[in-house]
């Protein structure tokens, strides 16, 4: 059945992990007969958790889309993973929902998780609405929850359906129809009589009376002067705050036992907006210039894309939600980003792995298509009379990095198709190849999602892997002046070979290799200048402490000597190796390490235990500014060496409130107490590679 865009409720679930999102999806989906069993995350068979990892690790791993129908509207679930590590599920998400649906579970209360969620949909000029859940769970307290949201997210926050315990059981009541339902085993309603008002039920009539209040001007009056609202403006009023994003509703239920599931479809249906009503967004054309892609089936064809699968099995899948237009399998399309136009695949619509063929998506609605070969998550697929790029969310940026090991000799020249596919897949994965340390290096967003790639890899791939700490890019440099000489003389029967150089080195402060020559006399002709210099380039590859590349060096050819016959260029090279060998020992080497600049954003009670872990982390503060939501900012300076379990560390401290970015910013000598390890790290290393070899 295909639905008209302001038939269409476009909704993303996100919460913090356990908080219910994902169990919430499969009752609404199994609610509407979706689906003919209630699936549970612990059996691993629920709609949305259908990738073998996620039946394995009972968690949500990455973005999954299941509609559902309920009357005359179609909801288009976009259920997100709560762990930190797949933080990018809800950016990917964000793009293609109007509104965002935040779980938070009646035991656990307001975590973290939610905060961010809330702080996403405000980012974004997205409704939100909250669903409190596991009502029924032992230590339970939807009422310490409610204030707890009041408290964090203000008196937007307005109640809708209350649970309310009495002597005949549990009932939960709609306060804008005011009707009060029971529920069966099977989750089947029954309307039971409005229970007495106790105190703590008018405190939320009024709570919600005071939120519906601030939309308007005429109901702020009928407020203050006592006078009750209709059904009909209660009901307006919520809808028109929601979608300002001056109202938070609030419902709860327990999706297990499908208790007030359907309070929650009644709730999705009438307050949140439609794709017609917010499903429109700002582009920029070619210029540069603003422009309005209104969410309607007569414009020109905007399509945007939020998710891409790059399966080697079923092949590439990419998640779109049509903004403009209507999108068929013939229709033209240009990419905006490459500007080259795309072949259109199969169109489908899909409910978790599974895949119904589609005529056509209308605007406003969520689907895929199949075999798109040039796009990518984030693309804007266009008519070709109006190409414009729709904005893209932020993503979250790698902040943990591991050296790949493969296990198996020969699946070297596999890791990188396979990671360059996951990449597709996930826009918070990194990979690049160290030429320096010759290694491989993978970077995600911490531990549990590194362990899931490696898992992909080699369930999709047959590419076993491990993880191992990645070498640090060290250099070598010296401390003072010192001249030596180079001669290499060699005769073998005819022509021989003869070179010889005097050579100062000495310390610079600019980072690279600067080569003079102040040669009197002609004692060194100067056709053998380049030989020496190149020469000494190619000693500074390898220094004479670990074999890290030496920096900060500046070569002087003071004097030397020359045979008519038998010099030549490579001669000259050589002697000039041999006087950077027998130099550089004498003139102070010293181990250099990568400093680089942290910036971290924390919560302004724990900026102490940054600081005091920086330094215990061998860097150094240097400065703390107040940032957005009462969080502080701590910059400093830290080596890369001491970095490495740093996402881990801050997760665990924080409880996932904190983030941080670290840059590279120079090199800095290595502390003489830790330079005998780096050496003997360095040796083994270099024996390991001559028995490869």
């Amino acid at each position: 059945m295909k639905y008209a865009n302001d038939h269409i409720r476009n909704v993303l679930l996100a919460g913090h992990a356990g908080s219910g999102k994902t169990t919430l999806a499969e009752a609404l989906v199994y609610l509407t007969k979706g689906s003919d069993r209630l699936g549970r995350v612990e059996d691993g068979n629920t709609v949305c958790d259908f990738d073998p990892e996620e039946a394995k690790r009972r968690a949500s791993l990455s973005l999954a889309v299941a509609p559902v129908e309920y009357e005359d509207v179609k909801i288009n679930l976009i259920d997100t993973p709560g762990l930190f590590d797949f933080a990018v599920g809800q950016s990917e998400g964000i793009g293609a929902a109007e509104s965002v649906l935040i779980t938070v579970s009646a035991r656990s209360g307001l975590t973290v998780g939610a905060h961010k969620a809330y702080k996403l949909a405000k980012k974004y000029g997205k409704s939100s609405m909250i669903y409190v859940s596991k009502v029924d769970a032992e230590h339970a307290d939807f009422y310490k929850v409610f204030e707890d949201l009041k408290a964090a997210f203000g008196p937007s926050v307005c109640p809708v359906v209350v649970p309310i315990d009495q002597a005949g059981g549990r009932v939960f009541l709609n306060l804008i129809t005011m009707k009060a339902y029971s529920y069966a085993a099977d989750g089947t309603p029954r309307e039971v009589p409005v229970p007495s008002y106790g105190h703590r039920t008018e405190g939320l009539l009024e709570a919600m009376r005071e939120a519906v209040a601030e939309t308007d001007e005429t109901l702020m009056e009928k407020f203050f002067e006592g006078e009750e609202f209709t059904q009909e403006e209660l009901t307006n009023g919520v809808k028109n705050g929601v979608k300002e994003g001056n109202i938070t509703p609030v419902f709860c239920g327990t999706a297990t036992q499908l208790a007030a599931v359907d309070q929650l479809l009644w709730g999705i249906r009438k307050l949140l907006p439609s794709a017609a009503r917010a499903g429109s967004a700002v582009g920029t054309d070619a210029s540069g210039n603003e422009v309005e892609v209104e969410c309607t089936p007569d414009g020109p064809l905007a399509v945007y894309v939020f998710k891409t699968v790059a399966d080697p099995f079923v092949g590439k899948l990419s998640y779109v939600k049509v903004i403009a237009g209507t999108l068929k399998g013939d229709s033209a399309v240009v990419n905006a980003r490459t500007g080259e136009p795309e072949r259109m695949g199969k169109l489908v619509f899909v409910k978790g792995k599974k895949q119904t063929d589609a005529a056509e998506i209308g605007a406003g609605d969520i689907g895929a298509v199949t075999k798109l070969a040039g796009a990518r998550t984030g693309d804007t697929l266009c008519a070709p009379a109006r190409v414009v790029s729709l904005p893209v969310p932020e993503f979250p940026h790698p902040t943990m990095t591991m050296a790949v090991k493969v296990k198996q000799k020969g699946d070297e020249s596999k890791i990188s198709g396979a990671l360059q596919r996951l990449m597709e897949e996930d826009p918070s994965l990194g990979y690049r190849v160290n030429t320096e340390t010759v290694q491989q290096l993978l970077s995600g967003l911490g531990e549990q999602h590194l362990d899931v790639v490696c898992a992909k890899l080699k369930a999709k791939f047959g590419v076993e892997i491990s993880l191992t700490q990645p070498r640090i890019a060290y250099r070598e440099s010296l401390r003072k002046k010192c001249k030596a000489q180079g001669r290499h003389k060699k005769q073998t029967g005819g022509h021989g070979q003869f070179g010889d150089v005097w050579i100062e080195f000495e310390p610079t402060q600019d980072g690279d290799f600067v080569f003079e020559e102040k040669v009197f006399g002609g004692s060194v002709p100067k056709n053998y200048f380049p030989a020496v210099e190149k020469g000494l380039q190619e000693a500074v590859r390898h220094g004479v402490l670990a074999g890290y590349p030496v920096v900060g060096l500046k070569a002087t050819l003071l004097d030397g000597s020359y045979h008519p016959v038998d010099s030549s260029e490579m001669a000259f090279k050589l002697a000039a190796k041999l006087a950077y060998k027998a130099a550089l020992p004498e003139a102070g080497p010293v181990l250099l390490e990568p400093v680089g600049t942290l910036n971290v954003i924390v919560p302004g009670d724990q900026t102490g235990d940054i600081m005091g872990e920086v330094t215990k982390r061998r860097g150094r503060v240097l400065g703390m500014h107040p940032d957005e939501d009462g969080m502080q900012k701590v910059e400093a300076e830290v080596p890369e060496s001491e970095m490495g379990d740093f996402t881990t560390y801050l997760r665990q401290l924080t409880q996932g409130r904190g983030s941080f970015t670290f840059e590279f910013v120079r090199y800095e000598p290595l502390p003489s107490n830790l330079e005998a390890k780096v050496i003997e790290e360095a040796k083994k290393f270099m024996d390991t590679k001559s028995d490869e070899e």
